[in-house]
């Protein structure tokens, strides 16, 4: 959408044909002070003209990119359990190094998210923030957006369900790895199983893990970070937070409870109940507080320069 994105709606800096005079270079440094995400709202709205024409002609190639990220967060989210495993069982004194594998637990997870976006794959939680961003620039309707994140859904779903599948082949999911993925599914299932407080929960860390998860591509997307190594660092220390503060993550959800569904078996009720809640959270913590947010405050349509006056 490159060039499309800087018309009608929240384009052009407010410059139309009723200008009088040419800005000064001081003029345009104060505009741009005062829409700094004018770059990020561009570059989301040429990754959204991307994820349009796939769902609409190249559907199965979308799928295909979605299945890819469920399939990365399945690995990565399986290896952050296995160190959390791992340094439990040495023991220091009473206590064990719990703490240690939940720190590197959480830098190993957060490698997922660089793999995703290095591999140009399609994440659900990423893509909330942008067709939010799309849909108030009305660059997208409605009924499109959702088939983007339901594509996108099932994708990770597929994804995810494939190494889930290839788990249930080998001994990963067992021992002592399979215990702390049997123990965060009891913490996640009791939410639902907690009325009202427990729902409230599960949906404020949903809201705060994806604000986590698209303030990082924020950061990517809006040009100033120009070095993959502060890109790369960004991601990780969102997932990071997100891991090890125990917040919820509509995919990582959906992934972890498929694998230890059919490796342990799972209250699927339960389980549908979490996800659904963490997928509105998600969407207000990406979707709002992320997507919509910066597209109002970089919204110029109805900023009149000085100079047009």
């Amino acid at each position: 959408m490159g060039s499309g994105a800087s018309q009608g709606h929240g384009g052009g800096y407010g410059w139309g044909s009723t200008s009088v005079s040419q800005p000064s270079t001081e003029e345009i440094r104060t505009v741009s002070a005062l829409f700094p995400g004018k770059a990020f709202i561009s570059t989301v709205l040429e990754a959204l003209d991307t994820k349009t024409r796939m769902t609409g002609g190249l559907v199965q190639r979308y799928l295909m990119r979605a299945a890819m990220a469920g399939m990365i967060v399945a690995i990565f989210y399986v290896t952050n359990f296995s160190l959390v495993a791992i340094f439990d069982a040495i023991p220091v004194g009473e206590a064990t190094l719990a703490g240690v594998g939940k720190i590197l637990g959480g830098l190993a997870f957060g490698w997922a998210l660089v793999f995703i976006y290095y591999t140009k794959s399609e994440l659900l939680t990423s893509n909330m923030m942008i067709v939010s961003i799309g849909g108030y620039y009305r660059k997208i309707t409605a009924w499109r957006g959702l088939k983007i994140l339901a594509l996108c859904l099932l994708g990770n779903f597929l994804g995810g369900l494939l190494i889930a599948l290839l788990y249930t082949l080998s001994t990963i999911p067992q021992g002592a790895a399979g215990e702390a993925m049997l123990a965060a599914v009891d913490v996640k299932l009791g939410y639902v199983g907690g009325g009202w407080d427990g729902y409230g929960d599960l949906f404020v860390r949903a809201v705060l893990c994806n604000f986590m998860i698209n303030l990082a591509m924020l950061l990517i997307y809006n040009g100033f970070i120009h070095d993959d190594l502060t890109k790369t660092l960004s991601m990780i220390a969102a997932v990071f937070v997100f891991a090890f503060v125990g917040l919820e993550h509509s995919v990582a959800n959906t992934v972890l409870f498929t694998v230890v569904g059919l490796n342990h078996g799972i209250d699927v009720l339960a389980a549908l109940a979490n996800v659904g809640v963490a997928l509105l959270g998600n969407f207000v913590g990406g979707g709002l507080l992320i997507g919509l947010y910066y597209a109002y405050v970089n919204d110029d349509s109805h900023y009149r320069p000085t100079w047009t006056r």
